[in-house]
C-alpha cells in the first residue's frame, strides 16, 4: 500500500503481505484491538477511520487517529504481544490483517523485506513519539 505509514516498502513488498494477509471488516464502534488484550497480527487499515484509545478511570481517551495506509499492533509485534491500547473503527473499517508468525517467515525468507520492514516501523513509532511530546509540550504550557 504505497503512501502508507510504512513508507520504506516497496510495492513488491506490499504484494508480500498481502499474499499473507486476511481482509477483516469491522463495523463502526468495534474494536480491532483491545487494550491489555493478547494481540498476534499487525492490521493494516484499508478503508475507514479508527481511534486509538487509552482506558482511564472513568472514561477512555483518545490518542491518537489513524486512516487508510496506518499500521497498528505494532508495539505489541515487537514487545511482549499485549495492546497497549485499544483501536476502534470509527465508521466501517477494512483492514488487512497478517498474522506475526506469517510476518517472521517473511522477513526471514527476504531478509532485505525485513530491513526496509523494521526501519519503517522505527520511524513510524520515531514519527508517533515526536508527537505525543509535542501534544504533551502543549498540554503542559496550556495548565500554565
Amino acid at each position: 500500500m504505497p503512501g502508507s505509514t510504512l513508507r520504506d516498502l516497496t510495492r513488491n513488498d506490499w504484494t508480500l503481505i498481502e499474499s499473507k494477509a486476511k481482509r477483516i471488516s469491522v463495523e463502526l464502534g468495534h474494536e480491532i484491538i483491545k487494550e491489555g488484550a493478547v494481540v498476534d497480527h499487525l492490521y493494516v487499515l484499508r478503508r475507514g477511520s479508527a481511534s486509538v484509545e487509552l482506558e482511564g478511570t472513568t472514561s477512555r481517551v483518545v490518542i491518537a487517529t489513524l486512516s487508510a495506509g496506518d499500521v497498528c499492533g505494532e508495539m505489541a509485534f515487537l514487545v511482549d504481544r499485549t495492546a497497549t491500547a485499544s483501536v476502534v473503527a470509527k465508521d466501517e473499517v477494512e483492514v488487512d490483517a497478517i498474522s506475526a508468525g506469517n510476518l517472521r517467515e517473511l522477513i526471514a525468507a527476504f531478509p532485505r523485506f525485513g530491513v526496509r520492514f523494521y526501519r519503517s516501523l522505527a520511524v513510524l513509532l520515531a514519527q508517533r513519539l515526536r508527537q505525543t511530546s509535542r501534544e504533551l509540550l502543549q498540554q503542559m504550557t496550556n495548565k500554565r
